[in-house]
C-alpha cells in the first residue's frame, strides 16, 4: 500500500478530538475521509475498479447500527473514524492527510474499548500498515480466505486478539 508523501500531509503535530458520531453533523465527513482513504487500502490488494464511494455503498448504512467514534480536528472538520458492532471493528479509517500522527490508533484503542475483550476485525492480506496497526495493540491473525470486494477477487484475513 503506498503512503501518503510527507509533502501531501497535515503538519504537524494536529490538535483533535475523540467524540461520539452525530449522523447530522458526521456524515459527509466520514463519507469524504473513507473516500480518501479507501482507494489506499485497496492498492495491492484489489483492483482499484473496486472502490465504491460510501454513499453508493449499500454497507455505508451499517454505519447506522454500529457504535462510531470520529476524530475531529479542532477546526470541526471529521478526519478519521471508527465503527463497532458488538465484538466487530468493521470500520476505521483515517484521512491520508493525517496518516503517521497517530490518530488511527487512538481510534483503533477507542474501538477496541468498545468491542471489548475479544475484538475481531477483517482486513484485506496485503495491506500491511492497516495489519501492523492491528498487531500492534494484540490483534492476530486466525484466518486467511479468497473473497470478493465489488466483485473483484481479493484476499482476506481476520484478525482477532486472543481471549485474556
Amino acid at each position: 500500500m503506498t503512503r501518503v508523501p510527507p509533502s501531501q500531509r497535515a503538519p504537524k503535530p494536529v490538535a483533535y478530538t475523540l467524540r461520539a458520531y452525530d449522523p447530522e453533523a458526521d456524515w459527509e465527513g466520514i463519507c469524504r475521509v473513507h473516500d480518501l482513504a479507501r482507494p489506499l487500502e485497496l492498492q495491492g490488494s484489489c483492483d482499484a475498479r473496486a472502490f465504491v464511494p460510501l454513499k453508493q455503498d449499500a454497507e455505508g448504512q451499517q454505519i447506522d447500527g454500529c457504535r462510531v467514534c470520529v476524530a475531529g480536528s479542532t477546526s470541526g472538520g471529521v478526519i478519521g473514524f471508527a465503527g463497532v458492532l458488538q465484538h466487530y471493528i468493521g470500520w476505521l479509517y483515517l484521512d491520508p492527510a493525517y496518516h503517521g500522527q497517530g490518530i488511527g490508533r487512538a481510534l483503533l484503542r477507542e474501538a477496541i474499548t468498545f468491542a471489548g475483550p475479544t475484538p475481531w476485525t477483517v482486513c484485506l492480506r496485503d495491506n500491511h500498515p492497516a495489519r501492523s496497526l492491528y498487531a500492534s495493540e494484540g490483534l492476530v491473525v486466525t484466518e486467511t480466505w479468497e473473497d470478493e470486494n465489488a466483485g473483484y477477487a481479493c484476499t482476506v484475513v481476520r484478525l482477532q486478539r486472543p481471549a485474556p
